[in-house]
């Protein structure tokens, strides 16, 4: 099965969701992993040019650390918008990629770039299976709409500080050793989450993080996701089904 895991920035699918690509890519599922943007403010030491060849040099190595392909968005650090070329982009990348699942950011979050992706990706799986929404890429428009599932928010908090409850948890203690080693490829951020986010070691964050998570469903290590079950988009549970008795949580 086609899965894409989309996110706004290097480093955001490894710390929401990097457990859950690693058990689907294991069980023999074909995984994109795409950024939206190539992470090009998120350095206090390099120009944008030279951060984002590191930062998309650093998320094609994980991408390649569990067989999954990496693609860059088009975009740009804080420079996201959901508008009618931003949309059209968006569409025509999911129609080159053709995902059956698609896993994105939350809706509400801490910064308008995950937010911003949210919404072009919720509208691009609508999109891309209406063949007169033109884009720039010309591929040709999907026959279904994806299944789409937003990822954790930062923290599982939204933008106010909420706490956002999520559908279910999947359980990802087996493979922490593996999403540990796929977000430490993006070693360039641990200065710039230090100076910017007052994340002092990124890596015991994002165990934290995965802890407190996999607590809330029983779990010792989980990853939490909600499933789109707006009209007219699948309602099936694909992702479940795909990892059934892997769960915690409401499923």
């Amino acid at each position: 099965m086609r899965i894409l895991a989309i996110h706004a920035h290097p480093d955001d699918i490894e710390i929401l969701a990097g457990g859950t690509c690693a058990k689907l890519a294991a069980l023999g599922h074909e995984l994109t992993f795409v950024t939206m943007s190539d992470g090009n403010c998120g350095s206090r030491e390099y120009t944008p040019e030279e951060t984002a060849r590191i930062r998309k040099g650093e998320a094609a190595k994980a991408a390649a650390m569990i067989g999954a392909q990496y693609r860059w968005g088009g975009f740009h650090d804080l420079a996201i918008f959901n508008d009618d070329p931003s949309r059209r982009q968006t569409t025509g990348l999911l129609r080159e990629l053709r995902p059956e699942i698609v896993l994105t950011s939350a809706p509400s979050d801490y910064l308008a770039d995950h937010e911003m992706v949210s919404l072009l990706v919720r509208d691009a799986c609508f999109a891309a299976g209406a063949p007169n929404y033109h884009t720039p890429q010309n591929a040709p428009a999907l026959d279904w709409i994806p299944h789409l599932y937003f990822m954790d928010p930062v923290e599982g908090l939204d933008r106010e500080g909420r706490p956002v409850p999520p559908d279910f948890v999947v359980d990802v203690a087996e493979v922490f050793a593996t999403k540990r080693d796929l977000l430490a490829c993006h070693e360039s951020q641990r200065n710039w989450l230090k100076a910017h986010h007052g994340m002092d070691n990124y890596l015991t964050t994002m165990e934290e993080w995965t802890r407190k998570r996999g607590a809330s469903a029983g779990l010792t290590m989980g990853e939490g996701f909600r499933q789109y079950l707006g009209h007219p988009y699948p309602r099936t549970p694909k992702l479940q089904e795909l990892l059934l008795g892997q769960l915690g949580g409401r499923s």
